[in-house]
């Protein structure tokens, strides 16, 4: 199985700088992964310089402000540089005539968005109009849609069937990342297992959902590291689907971003 790490951050001013996430790829067998910008952090240069430091490992979705009134302009050049993809949120609108004139410029390049956001503004009926406007644009909602705050339980589930309700479109993705973001730790930690037990369902859910076709995971690195870190973020999640079919989980853990992100195989 090729595992693809699709959610890390790295910064020489921020977190940490990339040797450092190279360290835990290579420690855990993790062939390739995508640098996301970290929000209001507009300056892409050092993404942009990890993926041609080392382009057989890293791909970069870089941050713009949609806000500018050139920055269509601003993401083609980033395309040009390399950029596989773009980070908005579900409420970015653009000025002048057309609010999605972003989105769809990301669309026309044939890049990826990743999509940050609080729970509720996935859950909006103005999002899924979004996504009708640009039917060819692939977007991947981020930390299972930030129904997974480590509250011991499950979300109102209105929400999350509202916001699960976006598998209907075919061009929208989930990321899945580690247990620590949904799952109520234990004090002290316990060995070898440190979460109460039971694990709220948000993994089963989302599997429901979209099927594996439609899911990637991602670390969060370097945030991980607060939490179980990044070797437990891996495999604790790999077990929770240890018994789905091997071509289903490499699909989850890879496969998917492949495709998603035009990763080299």
């Amino acid at each position: 199985m090729t595992i693809i790490d699709t959610h890390c951050h790295t910064s020489r001013y921020w977190y940490e700088d990339v040797e450092g996430l190279l360290h835990h790829m290579d420690q855990n067998e993790v062939a390739q992964a995508v640098l996301i910008q970290c929000m209001g952090a507009y300056d892409n240069t050092y993404q942009t310089q990890c993926v041609r430091q080392y382009p057989e490992r890293l791909v970069s979705v870089v941050l713009i402000d949609a806000a500018r009134d050139d920055a269509t302009e601003a993401l083609e050049r980033e395309a040009e540089a390399g950029a596989v993809g773009l980070r908005l949120t579900p409420d970015t609108r653009s000025p002048g005539a057309d609010p999605l004139a972003v989105w769809r410029k990301a669309e026309a390049l044939g890049l990826a968005v990743s999509c940050a956001g609080h729970r509720d503004g996935f859950a909006v009926d103005g999002f899924a109009e979004l996504i009708e406007a640009v039917p060819d644009l692939p977007i991947i909602i981020e930390h299972l849609g930030n129904i997974n705050q480590p509250e011991g339980g499950t979300p109102p589930e209105a929400i999350y069937r509202k916001l699960y309700g976006l598998a209907r479109y075919p061009k929208v993705y989930i990321k899945i990342h580690g247990l620590g973001e949904f799952c109520r730790r234990n004090t002290p930690v316990l060995e070898p297992f440190p979460f109460e037990q039971p694990i709220p369902p948000l993994l089963d859910l989302a599997y429901e959902a979209f099927g594996p076709q439609r899911m990637m995971w991602g670390s969060d690195y370097p945030p991980v590291s607060g939490r179980e870190g990044y070797r437990n973020a891996l495999q604790w999640t790999m077990d929770r689907f240890a018994n789905k079919p091997d071509a289903e989980r490499a699909l989850i853990f890879g496969g998917t971003a492949v495709q998603v992100f035009k990763l080299n195989k």
